[in-house]
């Protein structure tokens, strides 16, 4: 367990999850508009978004709804979808004290979206499970607010006003990349690779037509785990 008691890494948490909140609440204000476009009411709108806190998967849970799809469909799209939350997971717990009680790890993955992973991961030593519960109460009732206020709202916000709102996620992924980048220049190389090798399976004929998803899991596993192997950590130095 990290040192300082969970209570002040709580709080923590909590003040580096409103930035998150903002984010989300203007992406989910858009997520809400277009549930209430296929008939969703606010109470399943909203439910939908505090179990699944991923913008893709419930955009893509929501066209497979709208056009009548079946369980089992919607079931494997959004796994399919929401594929790398399973190797942040994966990448997360071993941030891990070997001493954490159990039930952390079935509580944590949860948690993971890209920009609370991203947070937690830049933490030093071993993190510190209830700072991530911090960040994560405060998004996801930010995710989970602006997705009923949109089913609610409808259409009153002119569509330049909701994606100008959701600029500010760029924005906090800038602010996860460029502190340790600054602090690291191997890192900082590893986010030159990894946006120029996003480009180029966005624009290449064949991989253009990967989905999303199966991007950012080819991505993750070819430049992380190349990057493990040219550039170890030791465990010890990672743990103190």
């Amino acid at each position: 367990m990290s040192p300082g008691g969970d209570l002040p890494w709580f709080r923590r948490g909590l003040r580096d999850g409103i930035p998150i909140c903002m984010g989300y609440f203007a992406v989910s204000f858009a997520l809400g508009i277009t549930a209430r476009g296929i008939g969703m009411n606010a109470l399943q709108a909203g439910l939908m978004s505090m179990g699944m806190v991923a913008s893709a998967g419930e955009f893509a849970a929501i066209v497979l709804i709208q056009s009548s799809a079946g369980v089992i469909e919607m079931i494997t799209t959004c796994i399919v979808v929401n594929l790398r939350y399973f190797l942040m997971s994966c990448s997360l717990s071993q941030k891990l004290s070997p001493d954490l009680p159990f039930y952390h790890r079935f509580l944590l993955p949860y948690c993971i979206t890209d920009e609370i992973f991203g947070l937690s991961s830049a933490v030093e030593g071993y993190l510190n499970p209830f700072y991530t519960y911090g960040m994560t109460i405060v998004s996801v009732a930010g995710w989970t607010t602006g997705t009923v206020l949109g089913v609610l709202m409808g259409n009153i916000m002119p569509d330049w006003a909701v994606n100008a709102l959701s600029v500010s996620l760029y924005g906090m992924f800038l602010a996860i990349i460029i502190p340790p980048s600054k602090k690291d220049r191997f890192i900082a190389g590893l986010v030159l690779i990894s946006m120029a090798s996003s480009g180029l399976f966005s624009l290449l004929p064949v991989l253009r037509d990967i989905s999303g998803g199966f991007k950012v899991i080819i991505l993750t596993l070819l430049i992380a785990g190349a990057a493990a192997f040219i550039h170890p950590v030791e465990e010890a130095k990672a743990a103190s």
